[in-house]
């Protein structure tokens, strides 16, 4: 059985080998990268760290940093198409994916979308819709055209739906 002295002289090893170990990382250039301290470090999803200038100055400072889209599109567009299951919903880049969705009533078609929000502003041009469809050939999906109309009436729908909702924040008059 190993003695004390040794159990601790083994621990103060493992601790020192981690701590080179870690220095090692920054040494062989694995650590801090000037490019990492010339950008602004994200302090959460809403706020983000200030580093230009010395310390004590504007590098305590802390800017908020918001979404780029336009929130009615963007609540509009999650609206519309809510009942989708979403992979990615990013209001930063305005980009909703959805996974495939089965309409319980054609269960051998299904149907995915890819949906864009434009601008920071309401306009009519700030919402792209794609549709993706495929059908059930023999237990392999297949894709499937889509009516070119079906693009712009989701769009169209989108920017309805914004405009009932600015239209609902409006201060009464």
């Amino acid at each position: 059985m190993p003695s004390r002295s040794a159990f601790l002289i083994g621990r103060s090893l493992l601790v020192a080998g981690l701590l080179l170990s870690t220095s090692a990382c920054s040494w062989l250039g694995w650590g801090d990268d000037d490019d990492a301290k010339a950008a602004p470090k994200p302090v959460s999803i809403l706020m983000r760290q200030n580093t230009s200038g010395p310390v004590g100055t504007s590098n305590t400072a802390v800017q908020a940093v918001g979404p780029t889209v336009n929130a009615f599109l963007w609540r509009a567009s999650l609206d519309t198409i809510g009942f989708l299951p979403l992979i990615s919903a990013d209001p930063y880049t305005g980009v909703i994916i959805t996974d495939w969705y089965s309409p319980p009533s054609t269960p051998g078609e299904r149907f995915k979308i890819n949906l864009y929000v434009l601008d920071s502003t309401l306009r009519a041009d700030g919402v792209r819709v794609t549709v993706f469809r495929q059908v059930d050939q023999n237990g392999q999906w297949r894709d499937a055209t889509v009516a070119a109309e079906t693009n712009s009436q989701l769009e169209d729908t989108v920017l309805t739906r914004a405009r009932q909702l600015r239209i609902q924040q409006a201060p009464p008059k």
